[in-house]
């Protein structure tokens, strides 16, 4: 029985499941909306409003917490996304934006199937 088990498996080991919503966390953070299937996004709303619940208190004990879950490049790289430019966009820009919001940071917004598999897609966005 599954009884009181959260969150879904979504076909993945644990460390598989964990790099993958680390990476899509992160591009959710740096371009503000992303498209995925519908499983994936309604999980990934849960680590996301997570991390902008962070990015709400600011200190330096939530910024490090919020550094555990982004993944990208230690220093400024290239184009200037990397993990730095990225905490600082959540803290700097994301944070207050939901200072006033109680939770709901997050939409998804159903799309078509993909034409593959069927699966049905969705954009999950910052509101």
């Amino acid at each position: 029985m599954r009884h009181r088990k959260s969150g879904r498996k979504l076909g993945r080991t644990t460390s598989h499941r964990r790099a993958l919503f680390r990476n899509q966390a992160t591009a959710l953070f740096e371009h503000e909306q992303i498209r995925t299937t519908l499983a994936k996004s309604k999980e990934l709303r849960r680590i996301a409003e997570r991390l902008i619940t962070l990015a709400k208190r600011g200190d330096l004990h939530a910024r490090r917490q919020a550094a555990r879950m982004i993944i990208g490049a230690n220093l400024h790289e290239g184009d200037g996304q990397g993990k730095h430019a990225i905490l600082q966009k959540l803290f700097d820009d994301i944070g207050p934006r939901y200072q006033d919001r109680n939770g709901g940071y997050t939409r998804i917004i159903r799309g078509e199937l993909r034409r593959g598999d069927g699966a049905q897609m969705a954009y999950i966005q910052l509101v």
